[in-house]
C-alpha cells in the first residue's frame, strides 16, 4: 500500500484497515477501524488534516484534500462514490456521497443524507439531515426524507470485500 509520511505529518490507521496498493494515503490522514481505501483513491493530508470514520468506504478514483483552515472530516458508515472529490468538508455518519459527486470548502453534509451523482455541493453549504442533494450546483430535494440504515447492506458489503483483498489479493506480472 502507498501510505506516506509528510515531513511529520503521518497517517494513522485502525484496525482492519485496507488501503488498497494503487491508492495513495498521504500525511495528516487518520483512518478509522474498518475503513477501505479503493484503487486510484487519494486521500492528501499535506496542509491539514483529514479524518475518516469508522467503516467508511473511499471507492475508486476518489480524492480527498483538506486546508491549512478546513480539516475534512467524514462520519462513520459512509460510502464514497467512484470518483467523487471532497475538499474541506465535514460529513455526518451514514452518508452516500455518490459517484463523480463534488463536495466543496466549508460545506456540511448532515447525518443520513445523501449526496446524488454527478452533485457539485458549492462553498460553505449546508444539506440537513436524512436529505437528498441533487444537481450542479446541487440543491436540497424537498420532500425527500433519505430512510436511518439505508447505506447498512453497502457498508457491510465493503467491509467484507476489503477483508477478502487484504487476505487473498496478489499481483500477477
Amino acid at each position: 500500500m502507498a501510505v506516506y509520511a509528510l515531513g511529520e505529518r503521518e497517517p494513522v490507521l485502525g484496525k482492519d484497515v485496507y488501503v488498497h496498493p494503487d491508492a495513495t494515503v498521504i500525511g495528516d490522514v487518520r483512518l478509522g477501524d474498518g475503513v477501505s481505501v479503493w484503487p486510484g483513491a487519494v486521500l492528501r493530508g499535506d496542509y491539514g488534516t483529514i479524518t475518516i470514520g469508522a467503516r467508511t468506504n473511499i471507492q475508486d478514483g476518489t480524492v480527498i484534500h483538506c486546508t491549512f483552515t478546513e480539516p475534512t472530516v467524514l462520519g462513520a458508515g459512509c460510502v464514497v462514490g467512484h470518483n467523487a472529490h471532497i475538499e474541506g468538508a465535514t460529513i455526518g455518519d451514514d452518508c452516500l456521497i455518490a459517484s463523480g459527486s463534488v463536495v466543496l470548502n466549508g460545506s456540511t453534509i448532515g447525518s443520513g443524507s445523501v449526496v446524488g451523482a454527478g452533485a457539485v455541493v458549492p462553498y460553505k453549504s449546508n444539506v440537513p439531515a436524512r436529505s437528498m442533494a441533487v444537481g450542479v450546483p446541487a440543491k436540497v430535494r424537498e420532500g425527500t426524507e433519505i430512510p436511518e440504515g439505508h447505506l447498512t447492506a453497502n457498508v457491510e458489503l465493503y467491509f467484507q470485500n476489503a477483508q477478502y483483498y487484504a487476505r487473498d489479493l496478489r499481483r500477477l506480472d
